[in-house]
């Protein structure tokens, strides 16, 4: 499972460390694709075959089904990490996510986003002003 929140740089070459707890389950290889709210997604191999799954069984007749599909699969990049754990993020996703040369790489349990700082920063103070609600949903006490 990962998770956690850290602070790391792309380097000149396009390369980004990941975190050293999340390593061990990206030996197998990675898919780096496009996220929500601008970010990427970084998947192990397996929770890629997962998610692709769950993507390729959503019906073709719904337009909106087709045009997500395609946006899934097209941006997505097969990865691996080199012998310093790092892996590369291709300039088009880079581009998408607004990375600059500082990165915000937090773990969400199944899947690793990577995210510019500045957004990262606002997207966590949304989160937070869900928190208490959902919190409050998951125990059965609210909404």
């Amino acid at each position: 499972m990962f998770l956690g929140e850290y602070s790391h740089s792309i380097d000149d070459k396009g390369r980004v460390v990941m975190p050293s707890k999340f390593r061990g389950e990206l030996d197998g290889g990675l898919v780096i694709t496009k996220g929500q709210e601008r970010c990427l997604y970084v998947f192990p191999n397996d929770r890629w075959d997962t998610e692709a799954n769950k993507v390729l069984s959503l019906p073709r007749t719904d337009p909106r089904n087709r045009s997500y599909s395609r946006t899934f699969f097209a941006s997505a990049s097969n990865q691996s990490l080199d012998k310093a754990g790092r892996c590369q993020i291709p300039e088009k996703l880079r581009l998408y996510a607004g990375l600059g040369k500082d990165v915000t790489v937090i773990g969400v349990a199944d899947r690793i986003e990577v995210w510019d700082p500045q957004a990262w920063d606002i997207a966590a103070l949304e989160g937070d002003e869900y928190y208490a609600d959902i919190q409050e949903a998951l125990s059965g006490e609210g909404i």
